[in-house]
């Protein structure tokens, strides 16, 4: 039986925990999409740092979770995606998406974690290079590029992302890379560590794997909140 649902609450620790993928008596987004972001990160975000009326945008929208969060708090939400999940989200590269300059309030992207699930065919999907090679952070620095084109100034980006582990490459330190690219453009605001419920870290083999082979589950992901500040007010 899954764990009861708490009522939301705004986070007030760098470790945030929420039982469930969704809030409330439905879901946002699709609960089969592989790799969705959980609801709450969004729903806490948008508390803390939009207004009802602001302009939303995820560039990498999935099944739709953000745009869901977005008509419960009233923000007006955008969503993009090289292969859209829903008629209302539009098909567009992260990398120069189609809205004018310093157009939007707040920014919100759950990019790939190298290259773990299948996204998409398009070849330009950034799921498709590798965490151990430098073409894959050249194309989120890309992305928060993007991101600080469209940001009015003041306004907050938050940036959702788990480092890596194969056998292969062992661990790539993702989260720690990506805040070295972002505070080049914005001003660091926190460190969020989002405790995972993924069903693998409920099976017992993975445990006896990560023991006998001397490796770590991912057992948290990482949120990453920066400001866009082009002053010194």
């Amino acid at each position: 039986m899954p764990p009861r649902k708490p009522p939301l609450s705004l986070q007030t620790t760098t470790l945030w925990d929420y039982p469930s993928q969704h809030y409330g008596a439905g879901q946002q987004g699709d609960s089969r999409y592989a790799g969705a972001t959980p609801s709450y990160v969004i729903w806490n975000l948008l508390e803390r740092y939009t207004r009802p009326g602001d302009v939303v945008v995820d560039p990498m929208c999935g099944s739709g979770t953000t745009l869901d969060v977005c008509r419960d708090l009233g923000r007006e939400g955008h969503g993009f995606d090289l292969q859209p999940y829903r008629p209302d989200i539009k098909l567009a590269d992260a990398r120069r998406l189609p809205l004018p300059d310093e157009s939007v309030d707040f920014y919100f992207v759950d990019p790939p974690y190298s290259t773990h699930l299948q996204y998409s065919d398009d070849p330009r999907c950034i799921g498709k290079l590798d965490s151990a090679e430098e073409a894959y952070y050249e194309a989120l620095d890309a992305v928060f590029a993007d991101a600080f084109r469209l940001l009015k100034n003041r306004r907050y980006m938050g940036v959702y992302l788990s480092d890596s582990w194969t056998k292969r490459e062992g661990f790539s330190p993702i989260g720690m890379r990506t805040l070295a690219l972002l505070v080049q453009r914005f001003k660091p605001i926190d460190h969020v560590a989002v405790v995972r419920h993924n069903k693998a870290l409920r099976q017992p083999q993975r445990h006896k794997a990560a023991r006998e082979q001397n490796f770590f589950l991912r057992g948290f992901t990482h949120l990453l909140i920066v400001k866009k500040e082009t002053d010194s007010r």
